[in-house]
């Protein structure tokens, strides 16, 4: 049998980590922030409505979204955060279905969605896969990564489901607390149980 598998996680959880190391290892990993940068892009089908709502103070001299800018309005607005969804999530949906589809009739695949829970995609998955750490880790990656306050970290923290509950609603869970190499050993694993 052939897995559909929803790879999930949040904000500097090592999701892309993970999904990166699954790729490696042959594996379709179709990433819905690919596919949000392709609708979002100049000509995208999610530009003009994007720069319709929120002006075209967003755009760059090439012509292009700023994504901090943007990211600057919708992390701090819940209302705003949620028009975005609507003009950007059918079309990645649109795209990354046509994909799954094709896919999953020569073998696995996984769907790398950031909000797999919170947009009901989960129900499209055989299996769902969570990729887990504590909050204070994922604070420190956070801030470490992208140069955030520990307040700015929170906020993009805050703004996502708790990784807590994507845990509990999980099929399976890597648990990411430790090294790389802790966390492929446990890819390894998962990748071995889908083959039997």
């Amino acid at each position: 049998m052939n897995y559909v598998i929803g790879l999930t996680g949040g904000i500097a959880s090592g999701k892309s980590t993970a999904s990166d190391y699954i790729r490696s290892k042959g594996y379709p990993v179709l990433d819905a922030d690919t596919y949000a940068k392709k609708a979002t892009a100049k000509g995208g089908p999610a530009y003009q409505g994007i720069i319709d709502h929120f002006g075209a103070d967003l755009l760059q001299d090439d012509g292009e979204i700023d994504r901090r800018k943007l990211g600057a309005i919708v992390f701090n607005d819940d209302g705003e955060r949620k028009v975005l969804n609507q003009l950007v999530h059918p079309e990645v949906r649109r795209m990354m279905d046509a994909d799954k589809d094709r896919l999953a009739e020569e073998g696995h695949v996984f769907l790398d969605i950031p909000l797999l829970f919170e947009n009901g995609l989960d129900r499209q998955c055989d299996i769902t896969l969570t990729v887990y750490v504590d909050q204070e880790t994922q604070i420190e990656r956070l801030m470490e990564r992208n140069g955030f306050s520990h307040s700015e970290a929170l906020s993009r923290i805050n703004s996502q489901m708790p990784l807590s509950e994507k845990r509990d609603r999980s099929d399976e869970v890597l648990d990411n607390s430790g090294s790389k190499n802790e966390l492929y050993a446990q890819i390894e694993d998962f990748l071995a149980n889908i083959e039997k």
